[in-house]
């Protein structure tokens, strides 16, 4: 479980951004791309290293009016931490 006050950012290594061609976001490093579903895209965009998991959950609920999404969430960001996507800070 990630904790709530973390703060999320997308790993230096990667460039975020929305790909015309895809229609979808993608994760591009000098190996290759990775394409994101909308979920997955819509929790990196949030990822800016300054907004809190717990920020990250509630604006996700407020902006799809929806509820519950904390334990999604949270296991999205465990698998991005693992494929290295992502890195954290506790400030």
């Amino acid at each position: 479980m990630t904790p709530s006050l973390a703060r999320p950012r997308i790993n230096r290594l990667f460039r975020f951004q929305w790909e015309p061609a895809q229609q979808a976001h993608v994760l591009l490093y000098p190996e290759g791309m990775v394409k994101l579903n909308q979920s997955a895209g819509e929790i990196l965009k949030r990822c800016d290293g300054s907004t809190s998991v717990a920020e990250i959950v509630a604006d996700l609920e407020s902006a799809f009016n929806a509820s519950n999404l904390a334990a999604d969430v949270d296991a999205f960001l465990i698998m991005a931490d693992a494929q290295n996507w992502i890195t954290w800070s506790e400030t």
